[in-house]
């Protein structure tokens, strides 16, 4: 059984030399290039039509980078094998090391790249991909938050810009991502995106966060057991959704606001 491989790169010189150094490896693993990618989001999308067994995986990458590709790949039905590929320095390779099934330093030998897909073994499992809590650690030490979330719908995995969404809001075991167009259901902590995007977000109440981009105002509002409450006003969504009410506990961002 050959092994289908992804280049994800958003240089195309790196990209064809891996290429030419995949052709190399041939002769001692069997493979197939299933496509290449320049970037995160074009290898998503590739690999919602097109399954990869292992994905060669740039770590240094402009908007999506490698460690933030690598947590959405995970959402994929068949999550690929990933071996990183940087040319950067020995302190981010020791955080790789031991979270990702191999790493190449670039510029990349043949022997080295088809010992590293020596290490796929078929078929895959879940525990070929790099596990989350190890990306997500490896991301808070770079300090870097994610561009988008992904939700994992029929096979395929969607990416929701941070930028675009309203709001987040707990549901059970999952988050409700909002944004104008629609909804979306994530698997995701909301303790833990507040940590990671504290700055775009504020707590309305305990369980929604709401983008502070997206607030437009303030309004005072009575529940049903008569008592008043303050309630954010939200664009980008109509009806009910667009007011959302503010514990007593976080009144505070109604000053906040008022005095910025």
């Amino acid at each position: 059984m050959s092994l289908r491989v992804l280049i994800v790169d958003d240089e195309a010189p790196a990209r064809n030399r891996l290429r030419d150094v995949l052709g190399d490896c041939k002769a001692s693993v069997a493979l197939e290039i299933v496509g290449e990618a320049s970037g995160g989001a074009h290898a998503l999308a590739l690999l919602g039509d097109t399954e990869a067994d292992v994905v060669l995986l740039d770590v240094r990458m402009p908007g999506m980078d490698g460690i933030e590709t690598a947590q959405h790949l995970r959402k994929l039905a068949r999550p690929p094998a990933i071996i990183f590929t940087t040319a950067y320095d020995q302190y981010a390779l020791k955080a790789f090391e031991v979270h990702a099934l191999d790493y190449l330093v670039k510029p990349i030998r043949a022997s080295r790249l088809a010992e590293a897909l020596a290490l796929v073994k078929l078929p895959l499992s879940t525990a070929a991909a790099p596990s989350a809590t190890a990306l997500e650690a490896i991301q808070r030490e770079q300090r870097n938050e994610r561009s988008a979330l992904s939700a994992s719908e029929r096979g395929r995995v969607h990416l929701i810009p941070v930028g675009d969404i309203i709001f987040l809001r707990a549901e059970l075991k999952y988050v409700t991502v909002r944004t104008r167009e629609r909804e979306y259901l994530v698997e995701e902590s909301l303790t833990r995106l507040e940590e990671e995007f504290g700055e775009r977000f504020v707590r309305a109440h305990r369980s929604c966060l709401v983008a502070r981009k997206a607030i437009r105002g303030f309004e005072r509002g009575t529940g049903d057991n008569g008592e008043s409450h303050w309630e954010v006003l939200l664009n980008g969504v109509s009806g009910p959704e667009g007011r959302v009410v503010i514990s007593r506990r976080q009144q505070h961002i109604v000053r906040e606001f008022k005095n910025a």
